[in-house]
């Protein structure tokens, strides 16, 4: 799958807005650039991601820390999020529609 530079950058601005102590999920940020069907390469992009951007607030759409191992260490993704006053238990994110943030609704 080539790398769509563009697709990328905007996936990062769109996680770079996620508020402190919110997440939102792949396919939230995938339908909020414009292309819906692209949950998984909005995970792709993340996968790397450059400094400032808090990958850790994306979930999958259950609120389940699937991309928990990409983060160096064996539980930092979780530890980020409790650092933001999230509760997680069993790798997902509790109360999770209550912490949702939607990139589609302006504040």
């Amino acid at each position: 799958m080539p790398k769509d530079k563009n697709f990328y950058e905007r996936v990062y601005a769109v996680v770079r807005q996620i508020p402190y102590g919110k997440v939102t999920s792949y396919g939230a940020i995938a339908k909020a650039i414009g292309a819906p069907k692209s949950a998984r390469m909005v995970g792709y992009a993340l996968k790397n991601s450059p400094e400032g951007v808090p990958a850790h607030r994306v979930l999958n759409r259950k609120g389940i820390l699937t991309g928990k191992h990409h983060f160096p260490g064996k539980n930092l993704m979780q530890q980020l999020l409790e650092n933001e006053g999230l509760v997680v238990i069993d790798n997902q994110v509790q109360e999770f529609k209550k912490h949702f943030w939607n990139p589609e609704i302006s504040d």
